[in-house]
């Protein structure tokens, strides 16, 4: 009984998913649509682009973008339609601009930091070598491991 319902429930979940067919006017309209709706993020889904989200807002970008290729628009019209309307939040690799210039550059920012940290931590460590231990401290240890051993 178990399984049959087991069965039953991932049977019927293949009949939530959106399956969405456009006929488009030539094979470029179609191979742009799908390279766009991989570069569109979902707004609500936030980690899914528009094609593999379900969600109601990412099927409605998926019929403007599908309207707009239709109308002969460019991608780059295209993606500032979306990023007016939705900011480049929409965009998995947004421009280089003022705005996201901290997002692009904060890598290579964090790599120069860490490097200057393993240098000053190496110039620091010739200038103070560590000392070794005084007599007084080896005599010290000395004792304390004849005490210990048989």
């Amino acid at each position: 009984m178990r399984r049959l319902l087991c069965m039953l429930i991932l049977m019927s979940s293949s009949a939530w998913a959106v399956i969405e067919t456009y006929e488009f006017s030539s094979p470029d309209l179609a191979s742009r649509y799908h390279l766009l709706s991989q570069e569109l993020r979902c707004p609500k889904c936030q980690n899914q682009n528009i094609a593999d989200s379900n969600a109601p807002i990412a099927r409605d970008l998926r019929v403007v973008l599908y309207e707009q290729l239709e109308a002969g628009q460019s991608d780059q019209q295209i993606l500032d339609f979306m990023v007016a309307r939705y900011g480049q939040f929409v965009r998995y690799r947004p421009e280089v601009d003022r705005q996201t210039a901290l997002l692009w550059w904060s890598p290579l920012l964090l790599l120069v930091l860490g490097g200057l940290g393993v240098v000053r931590h190496f110039r620091q460590k010739e200038r103070h070598p560590e000392r070794g231990l005084t007599a007084m401290e080896r005599e010290h240890v000395d004792r304390l491991l004849k005490d210990r051993l048989p």
